[in-house]
């Protein structure tokens, strides 16, 4: 076994890596950008090493930087997690000409499996089910739609070297082919350096169902289950489990067989994972197709590892340093349901785009690694960290185990609702909602789920206007009172020896004014009277506090509520978290509406701090409302600016490959 292993990652992997490492005495050395000096990776490692610039180009991909790290610190192997240079043949190469063990597959093996394209063409040499399509190096535009067209409607681009849903579109219509390929060769050109696509029918009512394969050096490869990851956004997942609801015993093992010849087919040695799309036909039979193999461990390697009681990064470590598979496939069993979710900093109700900022407040559930029938976290940082735009928006994986699927969904909606974010905008929420959608629990899955299910999804406000003015105006008044001096004349508490006080409170919740009374009456009564326009509560309000990290645990009686929440004041907004769900409900301003009726003409702002690709117009053009105006990338994502009314270009203020910061603006617009 090795002695010293470097970490050629960052965030929640490089933890994940290094946690296993230090459980089997082995030495650890994390790499980091200027960005993550202070990074909860850095101090998870034993030595740590500055590798350059914040962007990922400057840093974490370039492979020479973090070679000369493993070569001063003694290293003996590199992990190089997931993404960044995890399926990079020449960084593989490299690694073993530089006297280093790559704890991954052979270099052979990511590049015969790395290129789509040319991987379909194998799997069909295995025998492997292939979606209809065309995989061929033929990438002139007119004949990729002619393909297309071929194919027939609707067909999915996919970037062939790509992965992660990055350079990959849908297309409804032969009309759109043009404009949807141009983005997907952009997007996959600035994420992979390679903007090679292929085209695919795209299966109705598809699902994405994985399997985890393992190989060593001595010739064995063995399946160990597998993972549905149906649930997804901008075609990257959400929410992944295991087993895969609703699958056959005999279909598994197709799966699985089918999944260890394709990994036998490129000699593999180490962890991958083998995704195929699966056809829900209207009979109810199923049928599957190879999609693309993972060189590399997955992000979602978690939900194995519950239903197996494994470790995985321990098993990559023993194949890598030459031991054989620790397990044969008979002695392979799996026990109860797994479910992980995905936290990322991000809004969900504004097209899932991404939020940085700062983690005033990260509080977790009780978790307890490793083991079955618990709650496990996974991340990469802290309280008071940053979250920079320079990387992936995840923040955190949430894995649940239960001896049932229903158990697990119990278990995961119980954990989310501890999960407590402040300082940013997050999907917890929103992970909540699909756990509790009819679609997710009764397992009616595709991977078109979210927008199917998208009315209960979206723009939703679990928590009652009144529960939430109630724990405000109990923030409120906690505060004041610790602002209380040791003379009477000081009290806040609105006390009289005799008749009653009123005091008028003003809350704003989703843009609506929230309005509360509260009156003191004799020995400490107080009764609010709140709630938005026609709903309307009021009782007697009590509560008892006690302080929760920077915030207040409340247990609140009101109207007929009895209620356990959670409440954290940053600035003029309070962040109230319940069982039922969060809400955030901000002091109500009379100034800061000030000339909102003045119109901003044109002002087109950037709406989070990323890099500008592409302008579509120039100035002088005419343009209508919806039309888009310019694309900007932040977090690896791409996102399309449009505009808001008819109207006339007046001046470009940026230019490609220029960097903003949020709220800069882009261009000027005359209304027309």
């Amino acid at each position: 076994m090795f002695k010293k292993i470097l970490i050629a990652n960052r965030g929640e992997i490089a933890c994940r890596v290094a946690a296993t490492a230090r459980r089997m005495g082995v030495r650890t050395v994390a790499v980091y950008s200027d960005a993550d000096a202070n990074a909860k990776h850095v101090a998870a490692c034993d030595e740590a090493v500055h590798i350059g610039g914040s962007a990922p180009k400057d840093s974490y991909l370039r492979w020479e930087r973090i070679l000369e790290a493993a070569r001063a610190t003694g290293a003996e192997a590199v992990h190089p997690g997931y993404g960044f240079l995890s399926e990079n043949e020449e960084f593989a190469h490299a690694c073993t000409e530089a006297g280093l063990v790559f704890i991954g597959p052979p270099a052979a093996a990511i590049q015969a499996m790395g290129l789509k394209a040319e991987s379909k063409q194998l799997m069909e040499k295995a025998g492997v089910p292939l979606v209809p399509g065309y995989h061929g190096s033929n990438q002139d535009p007119a004949f990729l739609r002619q393909e297309a067209d071929r194919i027939g409607y609707p067909v999915l681009i996919k970037a062939s070297a790509g992965g992660g849903g990055k350079g990959m579109r849908a297309v409804e219509a032969s009309a759109a082919f043009d404009v949807a390929l141009a983005s997907c060769k952009r997007e996959a050109m600035s994420s992979f350096g390679d903007d090679a696509v292929l085209v695919e029918k795209y299966v109705q009512r598809p699902r994405h169902i994985e399997i985890q394969v393992f190989g060593d050096s001595q010739g064995h490869c063995v399946w160990l289950f597998e993972r549905d990851c149906s649930v997804q956004r901008r075609h990257q997942k959400v929410l992944e489990e295991a087993p895969a609801p609703g699958l056959t015993e005999a279909m598994r093992r197709q799966m699985g067989e089918a999944a260890v010849a394709a990994a036998r087919a490129v000699n593999y040695v180490g962890a991958g994972t083998v995704e195929f799309i699966v056809e829900q036909r209207p009979d109810g039979d199923m049928a599957f197709f190879f999609m693309e193999m993972n060189t590399r461990l997955q992000v979602e390697h978690p939900v194995t590892e519950a239903i197996t009681g494994l470790d995985l990064v321990e098993w990559q470590l023993r194949v890598a340093s030459g031991e054989p598979l620790p397990l044969t496939q008979e002695q392979l069993v799996r026990s109860g349901h797994a479910i992980e979710a995905r936290i990322c900093a991000e809004n969900p109700d504004n097209n899932f785009l991404p939020a940085t900022g700062r983690l005033h407040v990260y509080r977790k559930p009780a978790a307890v690694a490793f083991e079955r029938g618990a709650v496990r976290i996974d991340d990469g940082v802290r309280e008071g960290d940053e979250i920079s735009p320079f990387y992936d928006s995840m923040v955190a994986k949430l894995i649940v185990h239960g001896a049932t699927r229903e158990e697990a969904l119990a278990r995961l909606d119980a954990a989310l609702a501890q999960t407590h974010v402040v300082g940013l905008a997050t999907n917890v929420q929103f992970l909540r909602r699909v756990v509790r959608s009819r679609a997710f629990a009764s397992a009616d899955l595709d991977t078109a789920l979210i927008p199917r299910e998208q009315a209960a999804l979206f723009h939703q406000q679990p928590l009652p206007a009144a529960l939430v003015a109630a724990a405000s105006v109990a923030m409120t008044l906690e505060r004041e009172k610790a602002l209380e001096g040791p003379d009477p004349f000081s009290r806040r508490d609105g006390w009289k020896s005799h008749g009653e006080s009123l005091r008028r409170l003003t809350y704003v919740l989703d843009g609506e004014p929230l309005p509360a009374e509260l009156r003191y009456g004799h020995e400490g009564r107080r009764h609010l009277a709140a709630g938005v326009g026609d709903a309307r509560f009021e009782g007697d309000l009590s509560w008892q506090a006690q302080p929760a990290g920077p915030g207040l645990a409340l247990d609140l009686c009101f109207a007929g509520w009895r209620e356990r929440l959670h409440v954290y004041r940053r600035g003029e907004e309070d962040h109230v978290f319940a069982g039922q769900g969060a809400a955030v409900v901000a002091a109500h301003d009379p100034l800061a509406h000030a000339g909102e009726g003045e119109s901003e003409g044109g002002r087109l702002t950037a709406p989070m701090p990323g890099k500008v690709v592409s302008f579509a117009v120039q100035a002088g053009d005419a343009v209508r409302k919806g039309q888009p105006l310019a694309v900007m990338e932040a977090m690896k994502m791409e996102h399309t600016i449009a505009a808001p009314a008819d109207g006339q270009v007046l001046e470009l203020l940026y230019a490609p490959g220029d960097q903003v910061a949020e709220g800069a603006e882009l261009l000027k617009l005359e209304v027309a």
